[in-house]
């Protein structure tokens, strides 16, 4: 019985041409164009649903906004309604007069970004780039200050945050040493690598310090299983994980680089991430000053860190947040004035 000899030219051909395709090529990514996404505008003089939650009894979304309030989404009849605020937010007259720009005021009132409910006990932790973690109980009103400092060093620019919801421990960012969130542009500009990945303890609410001297922490997510965290670097445009059990415990290894800046990570149904991106990185093809050929604010990550699924808008549409509930899309922005749905 004949043998039939391999073709060396074809061989040879195949590797050179394994070469240029991207290991993307074999999964397929979907493109989902949130162009026409329902809109819910937030109340008149606020804006920035930076970051989204939804309680236990899926109630919501609760997003906290530019005024230093966390608002509750209670329905068509009711709107919004304020579910929380800081110490300072009712004791200091600026908060509420609506007269001073909230970049002004921000760093007295509050500025709540990353929200996450504790499901058993109702809590709602709250990173507060300014005034530190906190957190309110499940009727909401005045959050505590649970810690405004790790290892000697004060909290400067506290931003992502997630709930080990088996544990309760809170995991979270503060992006910066050097510069706070009203200056976050400088972070980029000046290549600061001062960001910390902390853990808050909830049994004895002590915080520590995971991983110091990181770029521009941002968004933060725990893993389906509790193995890992996942933490998005706004630059250099990456995604990482650090390792909570297991025999590599402590490690911080790259998961993804990513298609643009990104803000916060949050669980997606299949065992996944989205990601959302503020901009999109700059093409290496594409002319300088010209427009992208399409803008992205969003992308899927499978649990491995494989990019699957992107999310377009139209341009000027930034996002800081992809939360999946029930099977929908709920998108929150620093900067507009609404929170956007996508069926």
């Amino acid at each position: 019985m004949g043998r039939c000899r391999p073709n060396l030219a074809a061989w040879l051909l195949l590797a050179v041409l394994a070469l240029f395709v991207p290991s993307s090529a074999a999964v397929q990514i979907k493109t989902t164009d949130t162009r026409y996404s329902f809109h819910l505008p937030l109340p008149s003089g606020v804006s920035g649903a930076e970051s989204l939650a939804f309680d236990a009894k899926s109630e919501g979304p609760y997003a906290g906004v530019s005024d230093g309030r966390v608002l509750k989404w209670s329905g068509r009849a009711a709107g919004w309604t304020t579910f929380a605020y800081s110490p300072n937010y009712r004791k200091i007259p600026l908060c509420t007069a609506g007269v001073v720009p909230s970049e002004e005021t921000e760093s007295m009132c509050g500025r709540p970004l990353g929200l996450q409910f504790h499901a058993k006990t109702g809590d709602l932790y709250i990173a507060d780039a300014y005034l530190g973690l906190m957190r309110v109980g499940p009727a909401g009103g005045e959050a505590e200050v649970l810690a405004t400092g790790a290892d000697g060093a004060p909290f400067n620019f506290v931003n992502g945050l997630d709930v080990d919801q088996a544990t309760g421990d809170v995991y979270f960012t503060d992006s910066s040493a050097t510069y706070p969130r009203r200056f976050n542009t400088e972070i980029m500009m000046n290549a600061d690598a001062t960001g910390r990945l902390l853990k808050y303890d909830a049994a004895t609410g002590r915080v520590a310090v995971l991983k110091a001297g990181l770029p521009y922490p941002n968004g933060v997510a725990v893993s389906r299983d509790g193995a890992h965290v996942v933490v998005a670097h706004t630059v250099p445009c990456q995604a990482f994980r650090y390792v909570i059990r297991g025999a590599k415990a402590g490690q911080y290894e790259l998961m993804a680089d990513l298609p643009g800046y990104p803000d916060n990570v949050r669980r997606d149904g299949k065992g996944g991430y989205w990601v959302a991106l503020n901009q999109e990185k700059q093409r290496l093809d594409v002319a300088p000053g010209a427009a992208p050929v399409k803008h992205l604010v969003g992308v899927r990550l499978d649990a491995g860190g494989v990019e699957t699924e992107e999310l377009t808008a139209a341009k000027g549409v930034t996002l800081s947040d992809v939360a999946e509930r029930k099977g929908q899309l709920w998108l929150g922005s620093v900067e507009l004035e609404y929170v956007g749905l996508v069926a």
